[in-house]
């Protein structure tokens, strides 16, 4: 048996046999460094609760919607209820300064807030001018700019926190998302781990992926509707703020501006 030239080579140089085992060892050492950080990357997506954090944050989001959704329901039906009592009380009055004084009992109405923004105004300007009608005749402008401003200091309120419930609402799917392919991670990571795709290694993690889903959509569908409904509501006291606006304007043009 004829032996090769490279053995025949190796022999004769035994540096050669030297480097060529060298060159196995740092392969060899190459591939247990890649196959240790790869298993130190696996067991961080095991054991750092990623999923938990999730839901601890979206069950947070959840119970900070419900007080949020709660006051701002009774902010608002309190607001309406009160506008509606305004309204008669005003259209029924015969003086604006009675009016006035009935306006004290209603705080919370958006409406009430307006017509004393637009009042004080007008007792402010018929203070001023005296008997001077060009000056008082001036002031339409001042009256409605007070109006304007107490309707945009009133929609704001009315507005306030529900910013959040949309935020809510367009975030919290997202988070349960990342919840659920975390929790899928975590479950491939256990079949790699334990070398078994069964029943028992899977269902931890699918179960975690899944209860995640379902936290970020009921986080997110009561402020979603709750945020729908408020904006709804606070466009009709809007509507309502400035059609009253506009007919206090109308009655001041024609009992004070003449």
């Amino acid at each position: 048996m004829v032996a090769s030239p490279c053995y025949r080579r190796a022999v004769a140089d035994p540096t050669a046999i030297h480097v060529a085992l060298s060159t196995l060892e740092q392969t060899k050492q190459g591939g247990d460094a890649y196959t240790d950080l790869t298993l130190s990357l696996s067991q961080a997506i095991g054991h750092w609760p990623a999923s938990q954090l999730a839901m601890a944050l979206l069950v947070l989001f959840s119970v900070v919607s419900w007080g949020i959704i709660i006051y701002k329901a009774v902010h608002i039906r309190t607001a309406r209820s009160q506008s509606e009592d305004f309204l008669e009380a005003f259209w029924q009055a015969k003086r604006l300064d009675s009016v006035y004084q009935q306006s004290e009992q209603f705080q919370k109405s958006p409406i009430s807030q307006t017509f004393r923004a637009g009042y004080i105004e007008l007792a402010r300007l018929k203070k001023t001018s005296g008997e001077d009608q060009t000056m008082l005749g001036d002031g339409i402008e001042n009256v409605e700019r007070a109006l304007r401003r107490a309707q945009n200091s009133e929609a704001l309120a009315l507005l306030s926190l529900t910013s959040f419930l949309a935020t809510v609402g367009s975030t919290s799917p997202f988070i349960g998302l990342f919840g659920t392919v975390w929790g899928v991670m975590k479950a491939f990571n256990d079949i790699g781990r334990m070398g078994s795709a069964n029943l028992a290694t899977v269902a931890p993690g699918i179960s975690e992926a899944l209860i995640a889903t379902a936290v970020g959509l009921v986080a997110a569908i009561p402020a979603v509707i709750a945020y729908n409904y408020f904006l709804s509501s606070i466009k009709t006291l809007e509507s309502e703020m400035d059609s009253f606006a506009s007919d206090f304007l109308n009655i001041v043009k024609r009992h004070f501006f003449r």
